[in-house]
């Protein structure tokens, strides 16, 4: 009918949170309610913004996917916006929506272009010009990874501090101690080196109330783990551990040697001798070869020349030759074999059994022995649980 007014909204994006794409953004909001409004065959319907929000990708753009959805829904017929950068940089993104919504007779406008999508031109148009805004999405995706990667080859980089503990920004940009949060830390690779467990200092921080990295209340033995592998706290920098895939996903990728790493040594204050940062890092590795095991001698025995562990194996599990042995775990792995010998359970037992008995043989001096070592590590235990102590009670009030 001749009197039909289509039911028209607005579309306006800015990329950055700045002060400046703020006032773009209430500038473009405030333009388009007037612009629609001013033409008397259109109903304004409103004006649906996504503000900070990166083009390349509708993922999280809410006010795009909201509008998308009224649209398809029966709810709008046009759709006004500035330009098809505004709109989308990513080119099978922007038609594929586009003609989504030409099946359902929406149209969209791109003011700038002056291209209808409905009209017969609208879509070569189209096509053309979302590869040039993608080919400049991806130009300006390229500028800003260079700037990182220059920042990095000159020994200047940034963490992301609300997620990070023990580090405050200064106020050069290099990262300053933070001494609350560095007992923290402290308390985390002491309680590992003594031989409490991740799971177990995990669960000490939750109890006590301690904000985890996160801000969160709850502890993880990720979380713990993450700490104690950081070279960050020994004073020293990995850069680029991760790198983005690609400028249109966004995937984040660990770097395998794909793209250089930068390493700078002495970049910051420590917080964690590196000593003893490298203790823990010994028993990571020491913890990492350990495997599950019921046997008393599981990860008690030692190849003498790799250092693997011994494992249990079975042989002729199912034969009258059934046979259990111990055998180093890394004979097999890489292109030199152990030449270690393979030894057999009950001659394991029987070697035990001799040496304890051999040891009792001196009872009284084994136990005067045992009972000087528990006096001094009573001790050296009760000063290291006052430490504790006042690391999760006297510097957090709890």
């Amino acid at each position: 009918a001749s009197d039909y007014k289509r039911r028209v909204c607005g579309y306006a994006r800015v990329s950055t949170d700045s002060d400046e794409q703020y006032t773009s953004y209430e500038a473009q909001v405030d333009y388009y309610t007037r612009y629609i409004k001013s033409h008397d065959n259109w109903v304004f319907v409103g004006v649906y913004t996504d503000e900070g929000i990166s083009g390349t990708s509708t993922k999280h753009r809410d006010g795009f996917n909201k509008m998308v959805k009224d649209a398809l829904a029966g709810k709008i017929d046009l759709i006004v916006t500035k330009s098809v950068s505004r709109f989308a940089r990513n080119t099978l993104a922007s038609l594929s929506t586009i003609r989504k919504l030409k099946e359902h007779n929406v149209e969209v406008f791109f003011e700038k272009e002056n291209i209808y999508t409905l009209d017969g031109k609208g879509e070569l148009l189209l096509t053309i010009m979302s590869s040039l805004a993608q080919e400049e999405s991806r130009s300006i995706s390229e500028n800003v990874t260079w700037g990182h990667r220059k920042r990095m080859a000159d020994g200047r980089f940034s963490l992301g501090y609300s997620h990070f503990l023990g580090y405050d920004k200064g106020p050069d940009c290099k990262p300053v101690i933070n001494e609350k949060e560095a007992e923290v830390v402290r308390y985390i690779y002491h309680e590992f080196i003594a031989g409490k467990s991740m799971q177990f200092i995990a669960r000490k921080l939750t109890e006590h109330g301690i904000p985890s990295p996160s801000g969160h209340g709850k502890w993880r033995a990720g979380s713990i783990k993450n700490i104690l592998q950081n070279e960050k706290y020994k004073g020293d920098a990995l850069l680029q551990k991760t790198f983005t895939v690609d400028f249109l996903t966004k995937k984040v990728k660990v770097n395998e040697g794909e793209v250089t790493q930068y390493y700078i040594e002495n970049s910051h204050e420590a917080i964690i001798p590196k000593e003893e940062w490298e203790q823990a890092q010994a028993e990571l590795r020491r913890r990492s070869r350990i495997t599950a095991s019921n046997s008393i001698f599981s990860s008690k025995i030692f190849c003498s020349e790799c250092g693997s562990f011994y494992g249990r194996k079975v042989w002729h599990s199912n034969d009258r030759y059934r046979r259990t042995i111990w055998r180093c775990n890394g004979k097999f792995e890489g292109d030199r074999i152990c030449r270690t010998p393979v030894l057999d359970d009950v001659i394991i037992k029987y070697g035990f059994v001799r040496a304890l008995s051999e040891l009792l043989g001196n009872k009284k001096q084994l136990i005067s022995d045992c009972n000087v070592y528990n006096t001094q590590n009573s001790a050296a235990k009760g000063n290291a649980a006052f430490d504790r102590r006042r690391v999760l009670q006297s510097r957090f009030g709890r």
